[in-house]
Order: structure tokens, then sequence, then C-alpha cells
């Protein structure tokens, strides 16, 4: 009311809360509770990994991904871009299914309510629902990781490489993955840039055959 509050703290109130969480809400009763347990709408069937289900940062190699893991088991929290575009990107890009998905969220975080969760992760995050939620698949390689944090500059994996054995598992698992789902995707206008590009590398299939058999991320 004085209009002395510092605007990020606003803007988390008024976005977060009383905006998102807000329309998450009634999200959450007007597509039922069926949501969560029946999307699949890019036909991901992989498993959580165990490290996740074991909260266990230590035993992944890449920088972003270890710390952010460590800090959910030690705090039950993660700022909300690294839940969307360090642990949804990944299990979006790795084609891990949604409802499990969706549990482990729910189990690992202080706020994992089951109302707040589904149109968050079975929707924002992974796009199991065809586009109810998000528009587009919530995706990107590892360069938008290098520009948001200074995890990469430490890290065993390039953002700049594609290809190798210090690939990063986001860069080359972004290409595979829209090489993957192009066939659900090809008539979304958003994605027309991002696929365009896709068909122009010239070692498309070696990211698809490296990353369909990749066990170090």
């Amino acid at each position: 009311e004085r209009g002395d509050a510092p605007l990020g703290s606003v803007e988390a109130v008024v976005r977060q809360i009383a905006g998102w969480r807000d329309w998450v809400w009634h999200l959450y009763w007007k597509l039922g509770p069926e949501y969560a347990t029946t999307n699949n709408y890019l036909e991901a069937h992989n498993p959580v990994p165990p490290q996740w289900w074991d909260l266990d940062g230590e035993n992944v190699q890449s920088a972003c991904m270890k710390h952010v893991l460590s800090s959910v088991g030690e705090t039950g929290y993660a700022h909300h871009i690294q839940r969307l575009m360090i642990l949804g990107n990944f299990a979006l890009q790795r084609g891990i299914n949604p409802q499990e998905l969706n549990e482990w969220f729910v189990s690992a975080f202080v706020d994992g309510t089951p109302w707040v969760m589904p149109a968050n992760v079975v929707g924002m995050s992974q796009y199991a629902d065809g586009g109810i939620v998000a528009t587009k698949p919530y995706t990107s390689g590892g360069a938008y990781i290098n520009t948001m944090s200074n995890f990469c500059s430490g890290c065993p994996f390039n953002p700049k490489i594609r290809v190798g054995e210090n690939a990063c598992p986001f860069t080359a698992g972004y290409w595979s993955f829209l090489a993957r789902i192009e066939p659900k995707i090809r008539g979304n206008h958003c994605m027309a840039q991002p696929l365009a590009g896709m068909r122009k590398l010239s070692d498309l299939q070696l990211v698809i055959e490296q990353e369909n058999t990749r066990t170090s991320w």
C-alpha cells in the first residue's frame, strides 16, 4: 500500500502465488484427478533414473544435475527454473514417463502436493497433455543453461558440443528429442524454427545414435 515493496517481492506474490498457483488450483479441479494418470501425448515410457529416487547428485556427472539433485535431497526444494529447465528438461528429452515423474516430484518436494504438481509436471514441463497447459514442449540445449547459470564452466560436458565424449547431454539430448517427437509436433507453428534447424544438422543421425545409448549424464 505504501508503494515501497521491492519489485521482486511483489512479482513473487502477484505472479507466482495469486497468479500461477491460483490458476493451477483451478486447473486441478477442471481437469480432474485422472489428468495426472492418463496423459502421455509424447509416448514417453522410460523410468525415472534411480539417482533421482535416491536424490543422489554425487553419482551423476553434469554439474547442473549434480547440484539440483543434491539440493533437492538436502532441502526438498529447487528454484522453478531448475525444476523446469534442468529436471523437467532432462526428463522430457529422455522420454521419462510423465506419471512416474509426477509421482517423483510429489514425493521429493516440500511443496509437492497432489494438486499443484500435475499441471506443472504433466502439462507445463512434459507436454504430456498435448498442449492444454503449454503451447509447446519446454526444452532447450545446454546453451540456455550456460546463459542462465554458472554450472557449465565447471562441468565435464561442453554445452557447445553435441557429439563425442564431452557432448552436453542437454545439447545433444535436445536434437535427439526433436527428432523423436517430430511427427507429433510438426504441425505446431511454435516449433517450426527448431525443427528447421534440426533438419539442417549434418550429424543428426550420429547424435541420435549417441543419445540412444548414453549412460553418462
